[in-house]
């Protein structure tokens, strides 16, 4: 995110997955959970049946949304209309609340995880850049909570933008760095990330080595693991456990985690237990916070109905080009050029090339292959066997149903 690049605002506006209109927009978030809200809403409306109104106020009502338009006005890239689609994930990582519990805060809260997730045209793929917290960026001039104007600074840690003034400045540095619109903002926290990945019924993966880590209390041996909410939140934040120990390794722990959680969530048969559906659906939507053009139930099943081809061998990772900072070796700033190639990519609508992604310092880390995805593989029709065999479930449950 170190390039400077800036787009000037237009009102042209794309095509939004699920047939909404327009293209960037910012909103608040928490961390990896707007599929999973997703999946689980729209698995809610299709089994509501005669509860379906008292479903649908419950769960709208659970709905939290940050206006980031009114926030950041026109002072914003152009807004492409080439039919792809920017999300900024952001998880915070505050302890205030329900979050005490993981630590005490060092101030204010920070992004302890950002994404920059673009949905390429036809939304059949997706590529997802991954932005190392400690990277060093500009930050624009953004309002605080308070309402006061905290001025631009030319070398700011990125997760600073949050704590300065909350998910309208991560998005305002986001687009400032990339020169591209986000047409949407999620935000998860760590309360939330854990209630929902036990509603799930946990995530499987396999870990190469045993990890340990006291920091993040993650005490895994080697071998094949379905962690809980607590296990998984220990998982993506450990850093001490696997490789070097920094962001960079945990960066490639998360990516592979969020993989295996697509996979979860397709094999997990939503469909077929209207108590675990329920569960999830409630549990989902209290933990995301969204800008406020997903902050309602239909736009939210309507954004997630676009998203619904896209399986995890079709989601390619990466993490933003970087490099250790000469001044401080505890952080890293963009490697201007290839970061400047990436950015271009994803404007354009074209694949991140290698190129721009082989000298940067998070493409190989020691914590690769760390941890795996435990089902992979593909069939011939491109989707996972775990999917194949959900999809078969909801098909016949829905055959027995008397809701048509």
């Amino acid at each position: 995110m170190a390039d400077d690049s800036k787009g000037t605002r237009a009102g042209s506006r794309r095509r939004r997955a699920g047939g909404s209109r327009g293209r960037r927009r910012k909103p608040p978030a928490r961390r990896k959970g707007w599929r999973i809200a997703a999946w689980a809403l729209a698995g809610v409306i299709l089994l509501g049946g005669g509860g379906l109104g008292f479903l649908y106020f419950k769960f709208n009502g659970n709905l939290h949304g940050v206006d980031i338009n009114a926030a950041l006005g026109k002072n914003r890239p152009k807004d492409v209309d080439n039919g792809s689609q920017d999300i900024l994930v952001l998880g915070s990582d505050s302890r205030a609340g329900a979050n005490a519990k993981y630590g005490t805060d060092e101030g204010s809260a920070r992004s302890d995880t950002a994404m920059i997730l673009h949905v390429y045209e036809g939304h059949k793929k997706a590529s997802v850049v991954s932005i190392p917290r400690d990277t060093i960026v500009s930050r624009p001039e953004c309002k605080t909570s308070e309402g006061r104007t905290s001025p631009a600074v030319k070398r700011a840690q990125f997760n600073e933008a949050y704590s300065i003034g909350g998910p309208a400045c991560a998005v305002a540095t986001v687009e400032s760095m990339t020169g591209i619109r986000m047409d949407h903002f999620v935000e998860v926290d760590f309360a939330g990330f854990q209630k929902m990945i036990d509603k799930l019924g946990g995530v499987e993966v396999t870990t190469a080595k045993p990890i340990h880590d006291k920091w993040s209390h993650l005490d895994l041996a080697a071998g094949t693991h379905t962690l809980n909410g607590e296990k998984s939140l220990a998982l993506v934040r450990t850093r001490k456990g696997v490789g070097d120990g920094s962001d960079l390794g945990r960066i490639k722990l998360q990516q592979t985690f969020i993989k295996a959680l697509l996979d979860q969530i397709k094999s997990v048969g939503l469909f077929t237990s209207p108590t675990k559906l329920y569960g999830l659906a409630d549990t989902a939507t209290k933990a995301v916070t969204t800008d406020r053009e997903l902050a309602s139930l239909d736009k939210l099943m309507s954004f997630a109905n676009g998203l619904k081809s896209i399986e995890s061998n079709d989601m390619h990772m990466v993490t933003l080009p970087v490099t250790y900072d000469p001044r401080d070796p505890n952080r890293v700033v963009p490697l201007e050029a290839e970061s400047a190639e990436v950015w271009d990519a994803l404007r354009a609508d074209r694949e991140i090339p290698q190129s721009a992604l082989k000298d940067g310092a998070g493409t190989k880390t020691d914590a690769d292959n760390a941890v795996k995805q435990v089902s992979a593989g593909k069939g011939a029709d491109g989707k996972t066997e775990k999917t194949e065999k959900a999809e078969k479930a909801e098909k016949t449950a829905a055959e027995k149903s008397p809701v048509k």
